[in-house]
């Protein structure tokens, strides 16, 4: 047996050692650290020695595939997007100042794992430009560091601009909320319980929506005994929307939308400037001027701005009484890189929820699966506790004590959530969480009354029948009912359509119409006739109501699943049918058209008939499309970064990239996904070294040649 003086020379050895290889390994180019494996379809699994490095390869691989858009968010983080873009970005450029003022000021307050990460991302975008000076000519002489690249996920709220600002803005909201409802922007998620799945195994699915220009990136980072994680991350950043697994867990992300603010009429003191009275004082404002460069016609010039700030928020206007100050969720906030990192780092369910208790990301619904059995889901908001009632999007709240004015967020554990409820299943396509499970409802009585009201549209109610019940699923056959190409709203109106033409004596141009909508199959599958004819119909019919209630039996809280149905305007239903028929008729020539004549997946020299339509006519694969010259219309975004994920050891995973791993046209991986995206297949997920060597195209170290 060793003696106590022999272990300490051991102990000092390996100490010793350590060391060594520690100062090694610093003194060593980031380059040398790392290790690129490309798979099929150009997939990054980037390989590194330690957290700094893998960062650093994931900002080279995304250079590789998207240049310059990896580096105009870290110039605007600055504040300094003037210097390339001129006067236009000016506003943007005050308010990012502010911003990265105060991640220099807290960045010592991040751990050092996020540090790590920041800053090898900041050392592989600086590498990239040395290395090929003339790929992004310019940006020849930028350079940047882990500040940059956390200002890009810093949150501060700014004064607006005023009150008209404010309404116009409020105005703009609910026009993106209303289109938002229409096409079904947000996302879909999917949790499956152990007791749901063939193999024992809980199962995972992401199915974001958003523009296809929105820079999801697909990519696989693993540091040996640390990190092994696979998943999207946003273009010129690490911490913006990140969605994925490692070898024990997984979530996905759905948007919501959490009321987080609150606008306050503070009485103005009308003895002195710039001060406002509360609990009977009297208080000063405090300014800030801000100054930032621009260029215009090659000179450079200065702009600058005088803000107004109160201890709760900015000022945002004032009148003869008031000064109304905006009270934002997140303000100031700089840790959502501290929380993504612990939750990319967490190996259990515990450790998870113990990183989203920082409540550093202000909103988004997450849904959770992990090799334990678990599956959770929690409605994740930074809402504010309100001590008085708020006053909505458009009503200040006057004050007079500071008392009333909310301080505190809701603690996470208290916010609506469901841990591996009855049924096994969880889902979420945007509407609020009562009916996450229709086994475990969350009653509104249970939640504070700022809490969003209970809502079941048409795609969450399509959702909930295909993964609703007692049958055990594989992974293949989750994938499959995901590409689902119902249009729900199809079954709910369309009995009574048909029955309208009926007894309005069609003429033989209405009854060929009638038997082409009775024979379609109420689906939008690129071959399916009738859906086009239908969508028309029902957008007219929409447009023409004028926001009057749409359906003979509108939407029932105590009946969530098989209300709305009918039609409420018979006679409008019918004038909408001649409008929007005409209207087929002007565009295309005849209203007999399958879906895909119509919708096309357009990419480079791609052209292909797609299935898919908006959310607000109830499909579950949703699509959203623009009008084109030659009277197409072609996918604008939607469905465009799908995971499918079954916790078995290892992990087995399917994904698709519908607009592929770089947006270079002369790469073969510009195209090379979109035909599994059109045939609704995907690609196996190489997570495994096996499965990596199995599909490697080239495997190389930063700036090899």
């Amino acid at each position: 047996m060793a003696t106590v003086t022999q272990r300490t020379l051991i102990l000092t050895f390996f100490s010793l050692l350590t060391l060594a290889i520690q100062g090694q390994e610093a003194t060593r180019p980031l380059a040398e650290q790392v290790t690129i494996r490309r798979t099929t379809y150009g997939v990054p699994h980037v390989l590194g020695e330690n957290l700094r490095a893998v960062a650093f390869g994931l900002a080279y691989c995304e250079l590789e595939d998207y240049g310059e858009r990896v580096v105009k968010p870290l110039v605007a983080a600055r504040g300094q997007a003037g210097l390339l873009e001129g006067p236009e970005a000016i506003e943007a450029d005050i308010a990012n100042r502010l911003g990265y003022e105060r991640t220099v000021a807290t960045y010592h307050l991040l751990g050092q794992d996020t540090r790590d990460l920041l800053e090898g991302f900041a050392a592989g975008v600086n590498h990239y430009l040395d290395r090929y000076p003339d790929s992004l000519v310019a940006f020849q002489h930028w350079r940047f560091t882990g500040y940059d690249v956390a200002a890009v996920t810093t949150n501060i709220t700014v004064p607006p601009g005023g009150t008209r600002i404010m309404q116009r803005l409020q105005r703009e909201k609910a026009r993106r909320d209303s289109l938002a409802a229409v096409r079904g922007e947000g996302s879909n998620a999917w949790a499956f319980a152990p007791s749901r799945t063939t193999s024992g195994k809980a199962i995972l699915v992401r199915n974001p929506h958003l523009s296809w220009s929105a820079g999801y990136y697909e990519a696989h980072l693993s540091v040996p005994g640390k990190l092994n994680f696979y998943g999207d991350f946003r273009i010129g950043g690490l911490f913006a929307i990140i969605g994925g697994f490692n070898e024990r867990l997984g979530w996905s992300t759905t948007n919501n939308a959490p009321d987080l603010d609150e606008v306050y009429a503070l009485p103005r003191d009308l003895n002195q400037d710039n001060a406002y009275i509360l609990d009977g004082a009297s208080h000063k404002l405090t300014s800030r001027q801000v100054q930032v460069e621009y260029r215009e016609a090659g000179k450079l010039f200065t702009a600058s701005r005088e803000w107004w700030f109160s201890p709760y928020g900015p000022v945002i206007e004032r009148d003869s009484q008031f000064i109304y100050i905006l009270k934002a969720a997140g303000d100031g906030e700089y840790r959502r890189g501290e929380q993504f990192t612990r939750m990319l780092l967490a190996r259990n369910l515990e450790e998870w929820k113990a990183a989203m208790r920082l409540q550093a990301i202000t909103s988004s619904n997450y849904t959770y699966a992990d090799a334990d059995g678990h599956i959770f889901y929690v409605w994740n908001a930074v809402t504010p506790r309100f001590p008085i009632p708020p006053g909505g999007d458009s009503l200040a709240v006057q004050v007079t004590s500071a008392a009333q004015i909310w301080s505190t967020p809701i603690v996470f554990d208290s916010l609506p959530q469901l841990l591996d409820p009855p049924g096994g299943y969880l889902h979420n396509e945007n509407d609020p969480f009562h009916f996450t499970n229709m086994q475990a409802i969350l009653r509104p009585e249970q939640f504070p009354a700022s809490f969003p009201a209970p809502r079941l549209r048409q795609r969450s109610q399509l959702s909930i029948s295909l993964i609703q019940g007692d049958d055990q699923l594989s992974l293949e056959e989750v994938i499959a009912r995901k590409h689902n190409m119902r249009m729900l709203i199809a079954d709910q109106v369309k009995p009574d359509l048909l029955e309208v033409i009926r007894k309005n004596k069609p003429n033989a141009a209405q009854r060929a119409l009638q038997k082409h909508l009775g024979a379609w199959d109420n689906t939008v599958r690129a071959e399916s006739r009738g859906g086009v004819a239908f969508a028309e119909w029902w957008t007219t019919y929409e447009r023409m109501m004028r926001g009057k209630e749409l359906y003979r039996i509108p939407w029932d809280y105590a009946d969530p699943l098989n209300t709305p149905r009918g039609i409420a305007d018979p006679a409008m239903a019918l004038a909408a049918l001649a409008a929007s028929t005409e209207a087929l008729k002007t565009r295309f020539g005849t209203w007999d058209l399958a879906w895909g004549d119509v919708h096309r997946l357009r990419r480079g020299e791609v052209d292909l008939p797609i299935g898919g339509g908006h959310g607000g006519l109830g499909c579950f694969r949703v699509l959203w499309f623009s009008d084109t010259p030659d009277g197409k219309r072609q996918i604008s975004g939607g469905d465009g970064w799908q995971l499918a994920v079954e916790f078995t050891d290892p992990p087995r995973a399917y994904s698709v990239l519908a607009y592929g791993q770089t947006n270079n046209p002369a790469s073969p991986h510009f195209t090379d996904q979109t035909g599994l995206f059109a045939a609704s297949q995907m690609k196996s997920v190489a997570f495994t070294e096996d499965a990596i060597r199995a599909s490697l195209l080239r495997a190389y170290s930063p700036g090899e040649e």
